[in-house]
């Protein structure tokens, strides 16, 4: 054989676009050329492929060799096609027979043919096959393009990749025990999933104390997935509430626990044990590109690592102007999108917002006893750094008020226990009801499940021309009204339910 073709896939946000590595042996002058957008480090390629061949015991062949990685118009990054070019140099030149005509190779044992077969793994100099980034989102690429394929990696890669059920995964250290895996002569085993971490147990909300309001507030948008804005004083327990809210929702589960690690695989960050919620923190410093994602090669940002999780911001206005800016596009769609003048990448980013900020700059303003020494109009220069369509997209503002030494004698709160069985049941009824969390619904939907008594209806449009909300404001009153009444059990959004998800809807931008 002098052609050999072998499937492979590239990366683009959370999807792996198949990929064709072609490769012929002509005779002629030695050459090895790679060809088909292909980036640096997979022109680098050529040298890893060559001392690895020689390095596991092969011939590297004389003669010119093309390597086209199709489809051209793709751009072809990483290391990752190390293994499917060292394999189709190694058939080009006949050094593996092909699996169907492999002596003593069963038909029952042979895990499939060439065409059914799809490879990825960078290599070493020796022959030792390197863990990749991203082999969660190859696996899952695979398993919906081509459910009966078998999918060769390193082997602490296929042991990530063997969490999508019902993909046949294989994992290999070297590149020799790949070459007689494929001959037939030392099949490899399939690889079982990477063991599971026990997560360690998350903060209780019961060590917030006299802050009932905001722990309330705080189950209102775990229940409902929505976003929360929390305004107090320093050492108020902003950040206290924000680090409890993971633990009052359900753990990750089936296909929305593969996202996330597929996310966090992309990144090459450390990741939540496989089903906890994400919770990420970034620091005020970010830029927008750190958080919305990005760069020459676009990768994953914090918003999109903290898919189906928690995304906290604390010191709110601290924040770039910018970087906040970029929130309102995945606020309102749950993706984001990030276009190149090559090329365009897209990460889903459905993620809780959670933020907190002082009310000003020096953080006593309003205070019981410490006296704020910034003037009105800094105090609204400060507020001001938030904007308008950022505050519109937030659904919960809620004042954490300073509670002096009152804090001592309170009770605690309620446990997360406690908290999250409430929580779990009410997102039950809505998956139930609509298929998503109330924070998901579009117009539409929010007309059809945020159905409201007469009473309820007329203070939603007294509330809504006195506190002169947009469209978008009163949409999101609703669907928190709709949360509240989901946890009280309730089929219709009562006065009761509306009124207390207006008192969550404070102005930010005027002191009072």
């Amino acid at each position: 054989m002098t052609l050999s073709v072998i499937a492979s896939c590239a990366l683009a946000g959370l999807d792996a676009p198949a990929v064709r590595v072609e490769v012929h042996l002509a005779a002629g002058l030695p050459a090895f050329n790679v060809v088909g957008l292909a980036d640096t480090e997979v022109r680098e390629s050529r040298e890893r492929v060559r001392a690895a061949i020689a390095n596991a015991g092969f011939e590297f062949p004389a003669g010119r060799l093309i390597v086209n990685l199709a489809p051209a118009d793709l751009p072809k990054e990483s290391g990752r096609f190390d293994l499917p070019i060292a394999i189709g140099v190694l058939l080009a030149s006949g050094q593996i027979g092909l699996p169907e005509l492999a002596p003593g190779r069963r038909a029952a044992a042979r895990a499939s043919s060439l065409t059914r077969l799809v490879m990825a793994g960078e290599l070493s100099l020796t022959g030792a096959l390197v863990p990749i980034a991203g082999a969660l989102a190859i696996a899952l690429a695979v398993a919906r393009r081509q459910p009966d394929a078998e999918l060769i990696m390193p082997a602490a890669s296929a042991a990530e990749a063997a969490r999508v059920p019902d993909l046949h995964v294989v994992g290999a250290a070297t590149l020799a025990e790949v070459v007689a895996h494929l001959a037939g002569t030392a099949l490899l085993p399939r690889s079982t999933p990477a063991r599971v971490d026990k997560a360690p147990a998350p903060p209780c909300l019961s060590d917030v104390r006299g802050q009932t309001a905001a722990c309330r507030a705080l189950e209102v948008a775990a229940a409902g997935g929505h976003s929360l804005l929390l305004i107090g004083a320093p050492g108020t327990g902003k950040s206290m509430l924000a680090q409890r809210l993971p633990g009052l929702l359900p753990p990750l589960s089936g296909h929305l626990a593969l996202e996330a690690a597929a996310l966090a695989s992309l990144s090459r960050t450390s990741a939540p044990p496989y089903g906890a919620r994400p919770f990420r923190a970034p620091h005020h410093s970010t830029t927008s590109v750190a958080l919305v994602g990005g760069g020459s090669r676009p990768r994953p940002g914090e918003i999109s690592l903290a898919h189906h999780g928690v995304l906290f911001l604390d010191e709110l206005p601290e924040f770039n102007r910018q970087a906040l800016e970029a929130l309102r596009e995945p606020l309102e769609t749950g993706k984001v999108a990030i276009a190149r003048a090559r090329h365009r990448t897209e990460y889903p980013a459905r993620f809780q917002l959670i933020a907190a900020m002082n009310p000003c700059r020096c953080g006593w303003h309003g205070h019981s006893t410490r006296k704020c020494q910034c003037t009105p109009d800094q105090v609204v220069a400060y507020r001001n750094r938030i904007s308008g369509p950022i505050l519109d997209r937030i659904d919960l503002q809620v004042e954490v008020p300073s509670l002096g030494a009152d804090w001592v004698d309170a009770a605690a709160g309620p446990s997360s226990a406690d908290v999250g069985a409430r929580v779990a049941a009410a997102l039950a009824i809505q998956q139930k009801r609509q298929g998503g969390s109330n924070a998901t619904l579009d117009t539409s939907g929010t007309d059809r499940h945020c159905t409201t008594d007469p009473a309820a209806r007329d203070l939603w449009k007294e509330s809504m021309t006195r506190l002169n909300w947009s469209a978008r404001s009163a949409h999101r009153v609703l669907r928190v009204a709709r949360t509240i009444a989901d946890l009280a059990g309730t089929r219709k959004i009562s006065a009761v339910h509306l009124g207390e998800a207006v008192q969550y809807r404070r102005p930010v931008g005027e002191p009072r």
